[in-house]
């Protein structure tokens, strides 16, 4: 089988499609013939091994050698004890532990598919997994009339964040690049601010909820932000300022009636199949900014890290 593969951290440059064995379900796994594969963030920090948590499990060269999580597609074979899926079932999940989603099949544990809702094709399915968990989890206990900020807001977790958001009747503004200002727009937030030309930490007390995507700033600066009783979650962003929220942000929150850590995302089905049944009904709408094939991977994955994307960018396999 076709598969994208690199042996080092660095570049896209060090990617390569090979021929490669078709892998072997065991034991409570399924094999999946993959019919797309959206691109994550976390697949161009495992691509660079940077930030430094990309590297767990693989400190001097990578764990997996090809990468994709988020996959849909038809169950082709099943490992021993498996009862959830048998052979021509269409599923879609995020294999973040195994990875393998860049290629023409890949191997999965049972636990983390799901069946493919009939109203969504694989495309748009492919796109839900990691980024609805982290929307749904970030937006936990909004209210109406709350005021939300989603920092990186026109990316894949950011998009599906501005829209759930909305729907629980917050005022949203959304923070990304100049080029994503209409796209954020048109999600349904409120406002939206352009990161090169405005500090939202300086709105002192705007914000009841601030979910970060991208953190970089001080604990003081996202505490100055916060209205009080509000809360800060962040998810991704560079180790120090990471290790800041974890050890400074509970007391710096605590000590000024605000909550202020980082949002350990929970996985699995559950977690991302409510989101799913939302895009089904058509009240939350995937938003796929562009598709690439296998061949494709290392520009699909430079648009990804580069921040261009609007939404999700997704493989199509087969």
């Amino acid at each position: 089988m076709k598969a994208v593969v690199y042996d080092r951290y660095g570049s896209p440059d060090g990617l390569r499609v090979e021929d490669v064995p078709v892998p072997m379900p065991g034991a409570g796994q399924v094999r999946v013939k993959v019919a797309a594969v959206s691109v994550n963030l976390s697949d161009w920090e495992c691509l660079r091994g940077s930030p430094s948590y990309a590297r767990i499990g693989g400190l001097r060269s990578p764990a997996r050698r090809t990468l994709g999580s988020d996959i849909a597609g038809v169950v082709d074979a099943v490992g021993a004890g498996v009862s959830r899926f048998q052979p021509e079932d269409q599923v879609y999940g995020d294999n973040l532990a195994l990875k393998g989603g860049f290629a023409e099949y890949a191997v999965a544990p049972e636990s983390v598919l799901a069946h493919r809702p009939a109203q969504m094709t694989f495309a748009e399915a492919s796109t839900i997994p990691q980024a609805g968990a982290i929307a749904l989890q970030g937006t936990a206990g909004v209210t109406s009339g709350a005021r939300v900020l989603i920092n990186g807001a026109g990316g894949g977790s950011g998009s599906f964040a501005i829209q759930v958001a909305k729907r629980l009747g917050a005022h949203v503004t959304g923070v990304d690049n100049a080029g994503k200002l209409g796209f954020m727009s048109a999600l349904g937030a409120d406002e939206v601010i352009d990161y090169d030309r405005d500090d939202f930490t300086r709105d002192a007390g705007a914000y009841d909820l601030i979910l970060d995507l991208a953190a970089h700033r001080s604990v003081l600066a996202y505490r100055r932000a916060l209205a009080p009783g509000g809360s800060y979650r962040c998810v991704g962003g560079s180790v120090p300022t990471l290790l800041r929220v974890l050890t400074l942000g509970s007391v710096a929150g605590r000590v000024t009636g605000r909550r202020i850590g980082v949002l350990a995302v929970k996985q699995g089905p559950s977690f991302f199949e409510p989101l799913a049944a939302l895009c089904a009904a058509g009240e939350v709408s995937t938003h796929i900014d562009r598709f690439f094939t296998l061949d494709e991977v290392p520009a699909a994955l430079t648009r990804v890290g580069e921040g261009r994307a609007l939404g999700k960018v997704v493989i199509r396999v087969s």
